[in-house]
């Protein structure tokens, strides 16, 4: 349960289309991340799955049956909003219970999902205190607990856990991955943070304008970006990319290299620069290189920690088999 397909689907408003005709597969039980810049159309598309937004054309199928124009509650789908949307004055238990009450669930079955929820999230010691006695990372599980217990065929997470410190944002991370390993329900995921889509999905769907560019996983998108922007969008410190003569000793428009293929001396290399910032974070060392003819400064990333002083001069050489090379329409040359 919980495949899903989308044919077609497009989304208008008023004479704006945000959204044109897109085709996407979902396969069961899989981790799918809608990634993207904001404004981009991700959390539309979400909600055109969930059936908060009406699609204006197209088709989208769960599990083999049109539910274009299915209510939302009959779609057998749950959604996570980045509010946690709590009643404050009810217990984790009564808040985690909501949805059933109002579904007119047995109190025998609420116990037993609750309980069930509960240890997944290791929640259970914490079922009779009340949202405000809960760190942000706590009310945001009650969240999920109150769609687990719907028992749906997939989950969608509207950028969850945009309202959590940097600190937590890596817990909760950590936390849902397991939580789509236990239950292996689908799960898709919208966020514009590119780190939590590589270190989460099963499969990443870029999106730029309301079109899909590129569809895969993490390390496809990583080592094969089909364009320019799923080049520079994917990856942290992004791409370095560069034009004219660099681009042109390899028969390429633009060629990017990421920052751990580049290599950096004091010495001797092929592209002669000037150290500027250097970001030591202890296991890494970045370091922002100004080459001539180079619009923006190249990124080094160094293993551990490596000290030049600023407008020092230095040497890059990239690995040759890591350079991706892009034609003038911003396409991947292979």
């Amino acid at each position: 349960m919980g495949r899903m397909e989308l044919k077609g689907v497009q989304k208008d408003f008023g004479p704006v289309t945000v959204i044109p005709p897109l085709d996407l597969e979902i396969e069961e039980g899989e981790f799918v991340v809608f990634v993207g810049p904001s404004g981009c159309g991700k959390s539309t598309l979400l909600r055109l799955i969930a059936g908060l937004e009406d699609v204006t054309d197209g088709v989208i199928e769960i599990d083999a049956q049109d539910a274009t124009d299915q209510a939302p509650g009959k779609r057998g789908l749950a959604m996570v909003f980045q509010s946690y949307a709590l009643y404050p004055h009810l217990t984790v238990a009564q808040n985690i219970a909501f949805p059933m009450r109002m579904a007119g669930l047995s109190r025998d079955e609420q116990a037993r999902r609750i309980d069930n929820a509960a240890k997944v999230l290791n929640l259970t010691d914490y079922l009779d205190r009340r949202p405000k006695q809960l760190s942000g990372g706590q009310r945001q599980r009650v969240a999920i607990g109150r769609a687990i217990v719907r028992e749906p065929s997939a989950f969608l997470f509207d950028e969850p856990l945009s309202n959590l410190d940097a600190a937590l944002r890596v817990g909760m991370r950590l936390e849902i991955s397991e939580l789509h390993k236990r239950l292996q329900t689908t799960m898709i995921y919208v966020t514009h943070d590119q780190v939590e889509a590589m270190t989460m999905a099963d499969k990443i769907v870029v999106l730029n304008a309301g079109v899909i560019e590129q569809v895969g996983s993490p390390l496809d998108l990583y080592d094969a970006p089909r364009n320019l922007f799923v080049a520079e969008f994917i990856g942290s410190p992004k791409m370095n990319i560069l034009k004219g003569a660099y681009a042109e000793e390899h028969d390429a428009a633009v060629i990017g290299i990421r920052p751990e293929h580049l290599t950096i001396s004091t010495d001797a290399g092929i592209w002669k620069g000037t150290a500027g910032i250097s970001e030591h974070l202890g296991s890494d060392t970045f370091i922002r290189v100004n080459v001539e003819g180079v619009e923006d400064a190249l990124t080094v990333r160094v293993a551990g920690k490596m000290q030049l002083d600023m407008g020092s001069t230095v040497y890059l050489t990239p690995t040759q088999e890591n350079i991706h090379r892009f034609d003038a329409a911003g396409l991947r040359m292979i």
